[in-house]
């Protein structure tokens, strides 16, 4: 029995393991954190989580499921970071996966070797004890959002400056002024969430964003933009853009930057309660920064404001520390794999999660799962040379977006689904 190991057991590295399992792998999985659930664990003792004590998810609960595993009824639309938990927990426990996953460890490196296997080394955390062990192949699933992504501006701030990654609650900016860097989703919720409790709460964009309602005409937007799909995709964009300016306003009338770039241009920031913020007076919006002095922030418009504090939603890096870098870097650049998941010139290698849908991660991440546990089985294999469609896939993404470090791994969420269930079809033929 072929033996692969499993970096990481949140929603992507749960269900990597499942599927391998299933496949008849035998699975060994390493986590950091002390159970499952990588960053929607608030709090875990490693530092590792990702979510804050208000977080929902942004995506509703009626596209954000595994097939394997549908979310109970009882679930609300938009599902908080405590039921998410829970969910993942259930499905671990129903498919009896916990058994296999070393908890809080670490993985040091992973080299392979002249015969394709790969040699792991990893830390135990609470006792610093290492190991080395040899497996036939590897499965990455530990994420994007680990290594946070600093904004570098002239001059220094001399108040207190974290990254939302290390935000947990509004709490300790209670009567502080407060300036979120950002537009996308942390960087909205953080404002609404430190608006409450703060002396002041600004925020500054690079660019404009287009900010999505979490409803629209009675629906989760999800569901709204499902019901959609019918239309081609230059009917479907300006359509989509009338509807929201119909439904809640332009950016401009209450002093957010209006976006340059097209709808789908940058991952969409899912937020209802930004805009009540601004026209409450409790959040004020600004440009970019130009520099920073003291506890003063210079604006690019020429205005400044003194701060307590910065909190900066300036997204991560893809990286993987337990690689050499000759071997495997993504930080900057594209991301050459075939699906995501897939790369041209390493055998028994395979990314589970390393992409940005316009929608969930958890259900195109089973899909990945099911096909590469089918390719390592040699039942599916890719019509012509990965090396070849991935430069097919680099060269037509499924959206056109700016051209940022963080826009390199984006996929049309039903799109990317839908070519993995037709490649797993495939499979079975």
């Amino acid at each position: 029995m072929k033996h692969v190991a499993v970096i990481g057991a949140g929603p992507s590295g749960i269900t990597a393991i499942k599927n391998f399992k299933d496949a008849g792998f035998k699975v060994t999985a390493f986590e950091r954190c002390v159970g499952v659930g990588g960053n929607w664990r608030f709090n875990d003792p490693s530092g590792h989580s990702s979510v804050f004590e208000t977080t929902h998810i942004i995506s509703s609960k009626y596209t954000s499921f595994y097939e394997d595993y549908p979310l109970p009824e009882s679930t609300s639309d938009y599902p908080s970071h405590q039921e998410l938990l829970n969910y993942f927990n259930g499905y671990a426990d129903t498919f009896d996966l916990k058994q296999h996953i070393k908890f809080g460890t670490e993985v040091k490196h992973c080299e392979q070797l002249q015969d394709e296997t790969w040699k792991i080394s990893w830390r135990n955390l609470d006792s610093n004890e290492e190991s080395i062990g040899s497996f036939d192949g590897l499965v990455i699933c530990n994420g994007h959002h680990h290594e946070p992504r600093y904004p570098d501006y002239p001059g220094t701030f001399t108040g207190e400056f974290i990254h939302s990654h290390d935000f947990k609650s509004a709490n300790p900016f209670t009567d502080k002024r407060v300036l979120v860097i950002g537009g996308g989703n942390s960087a909205c919720d953080v404002a609404v969430e430190t608006a409450r409790v703060s002396q002041s709460t600004h925020i500054s964009w690079r660019r404009g964003y287009f900010l999505i309602p979490k409803f629209m005409y009675g629906l989760p937007v999800d569901m709204y933009a499902l019901k959609n799909r019918w239309m081609p995709t230059f009917l479907r964009e300006p359509f989509t853009k009338l509807m929201l300016q119909i439904f809640q306003g332009r950016n401009k009338d209450i002093g957010l930057q209006e976006p340059e770039q097209n709808l789908f241009g940058t991952h969409p920031t899912v937020n209802s309660e930004l805009y009540y913020s601004v026209r409450h007076g409790k959040v004020k919006p600004h440009k970019d920064i130009l520099k920073y002095d003291g506890n003063t922030v210079h604006f690019i418009d020429g205005t400044k404001d003194e701060f307590d504090a910065i909190i900066a939603c300036t997204g991560f890096k893809i990286k993987h520390n337990f690689f050499d870098k000759s071997l495997i870097n993504f930080e900057e650049g594209m991301v050459p794999l075939l699906h995501k998941m897939l790369p041209a010139s390493i055998n028994n290698l395979y990314f589970i999660g390393l992409f940005q849908p316009l929608g969930c991660i958890w259900p195109g991440a089973e899909l990945q799962s099911k096909l590469a546990a089918r390719h390592m089985l040699g039942k599916w294999k890719p019509k012509k040379s990965i090396k070849e469609l991935i430069k097919k896939e680099l060269k037509n993404p499924d959206v056109n977006q700016i051209d940022t470090p963080r826009h390199t791994i984006t996929v049309d969420d039903f799109s990317f689904r839908e070519r993995l269930r037709r490649d797993i079809a495939q499979s079975f033929k």
